[in-house]
């Protein structure tokens, strides 16, 4: 019998990061406690652009921002915030979102799932994924639970499960 494998990967969908980015936009627009604070989000690049008069009001479009993310699936771990930065008369934050698991992070899964994992389950780093196969899709099924149950600073998805 052939072996089953599954994929780990970190990806985020562009353009669910995009429908909360403009939800946010419009939230922000709308709120009374922005109104005439120079509040804005926006794309600026490949870096998302929060901007306010106010360290607390940029904080708190970031909050806003936040709360998009999570009704909308994507995990915060995946979403990299720097600090206020005063620019001007305006304080700025600049977010970035994180996709692929770098080589350090994917050696730590793989040396979780051969230390602490079923038997027999061999882990391998692919680019920015990490395949994981076994003979028994229970195995596989076991690793995926483990790997829940940690805590790691970057979001896992677990795909092409087969």
């Amino acid at each position: 019998m052939a072996d089953s494998s599954f994929d780990i990967v970190s990806k985020v969908e562009r353009q669910e990061v995009d429908n909360a980015l403009n939800q946010a936009a419009k939230e922000i627009s709308q709120r009374y406690d922005f109104k005439n604070v120079g509040a804005s989000i926006s794309w600026s690049g490949d870096k998302i652009l929060m901007q306010a008069n106010s360290e607390d009001r940029v904080k708190a479009i970031l909050d806003v921002f936040e709360s998009k993310l999570v009704k909308r699936g994507i995990s915060l771990k995946s979403l990299d915030a720097g600090e206020p930065q005063l620019s001007g008369k305006e304080y700025k934050i600049f977010a970035t979102i994180q996709e692929g698991i770098s080589q350090e992070n994917a050696k730590k899964v793989a040396k979780i799932i051969r230390d602490e994992g079923p038997k027999g389950v061999k882990a391998q780093v692919q680019g920015e994924e990490l395949r994981v196969s076994s003979k028994s899709r229970d195995d596989l099924q076991a690793v995926i639970a483990l790997l829940k149950g940690k805590d790691f600073d970057f979001a896992l998805q677990f795909v092409n499960y087969r």
